[in-house]
């Protein structure tokens, strides 16, 4: 974690002379503006101004002006452009030009979400996630194609499973930049593959996010290949998911499990709501209920058809939610899950009984009287758009509509 003096003293002692100021739209896409080394303590004391009007889902041209302060503690090396001249990335906080916190800046939203858990009861919340994607070959025009790298399966390994040289180029260059990979293999679908973070706080979690599928992109292209996180790639293969796995850390000496199942009350009353944010493209609906992909409201232990898992393990207590895709915009994400957690441990919520069965099998779901998550883009968002619990922790950002 460094400071805005480390980060000063870093530039001139490193020969880094170039700055990726970078930021999310609404989607949750990276955008960034380079600046030249000289240019960063005045980045550090006005910010850097930038067209929001340029930028999709932001604001209009008549008020457009929006500023980029770097936030230090997220100085991290661009690993694969020259070590001469060497560039680094700093995430950044934007600011309207009066100084005050621009309301679509979910990096703020989310630490906004991380303080109320912490102030309001005692505890931070501890996020792993497991990302899927799939590399595909390009066309003679050097364009996507819908040709997998490879045919393989579920952890399969070479010579059937073409990608293991590449996960190892990412998780190296991810390595370089500070971030901890815990886990890497080949998924399902052919040319599918899955790389898993170590726990972390929420806001590391959700830009680690961010910092993968860049270096992902990075290292596909690289290879002559293109990384695919889109929900359902291939209509009849396995979908993308971004599996994202909840402890608690206590800061009063208090037992954080204890507190869990409140937090999986509260995830499970908002889990409706919540799906517009956490599948929200169309292509999203297509995964849902297919290939390990949830279908009902329903949690379970060890259970990889419920929407909520507790998986068994030997470590502290956590649990699963496997709806998300890789699509999400991660910050606004974990905010809105962060405050159903909240919610669930102020009012003790907890979730109706334990599935323990296949709900894979539509007739088990149908027997068990579950209700199924929306079934479409629009069907989500209207239930976002009804949702008291949704705008309360949106306020007036624009996000429905």
């Amino acid at each position: 974690m460094y400071t805005k003096e480390e980060v000063l003293d870093f530039v001139k002692e490193e020969d880094v002379k170039f700055i990726r100021l970078a930021f999310f739209d609404i989607t949750g896409k990276q955008k960034n503006v380079s600046i030249m080394s000289d240019e960063l303590e005045r980045a550090f004391s006005e910010g850097v101004t930038f067209d929001a009007s340029a930028v999709k889902g932001f604001e209009g041209a008549e008020k457009s002006d929006l500023f980029l302060v770097p936030d230090p503690s997220t100085l991290a090396i661009v690993p694969w452009r020259p070590m001469t001249g060497k560039v680094v990335r700093m995430f950044c906080n934007i600011f309207n030009p009066d100084g005050t916190p621009y309301k679509k800046d979910f990096r703020a939203m989310l630490k906004n979400a991380c303080k109320k858990l912490e102030a309001e009861c005692k505890l931070e919340m501890m996020v792993g996630t497991e990302i899927e994607f799939y590399l595909f070959k390009l066309d003679e025009q050097g364009f996507a194609s819908k040709i997998p790298l490879d045919s393989a399966s579920y952890m399969d390994i070479a010579p059937d499973d073409h990608g293991e040289n590449i996960r190892r180029e990412i998780c190296l260059a991810l390595e370089q930049m500070g971030l901890t990979p815990e886990a890497s293999h080949h998924e399902d679908g052919p040319g599918q593959n899955e790389i898993d973070f170590r726990y972390s706080p929420a806001l590391i979690a959700c830009d680690n996010v961010a910092t993968f599928k860049w270096v992902v992109g990075a290292k596909a292209s690289a290879n002559g290949l293109f990384a695919d996180f889109s929900p359902k790639p291939i209509a009849d293969e396995a979908g993308n998911g971004m599996h994202i796995n909840l402890s608690l850390r206590s800061l009063d000496g208090k037992n954080a499990e204890d507190a869990l199942k409140y937090v999986l009350g509260g995830i499970y009353a908002h889990a409706e709501e919540m799906t517009y944010f956490l599948n929200p493209v169309e292509n999203s609906y297509k995964r849902l209920g297919t290939a390990k992909a949830p279908k009902y409201l329903s949690w379970g232990k060890e259970n990889r058809s419920a929407l909520i898992r507790l998986p068994a393990t030997k470590r502290e207590a956590r649990i699963e939610l496997r709806s998300p895709d890789p699509m999400c915009n991660p910050h606004i994400a974990l905010s809105l899950i962060i405050h159903a957690a909240i919610d669930g441990l102020k009012k003790q919520l907890l979730p109706v009984e334990e599935v323990c069965d296949n709900l894979f099998n539509n007739k088990t779901a149908l027997e068990l009287g579950l209700k199924p998550l929306p079934q479409s883009l629009e069907e989500a968002k209207e239930k976002a758009r009804e949702s008291e619990f949704v705008k309360s922790v949106l306020g007036d950002s624009g996000l429905l509509g």
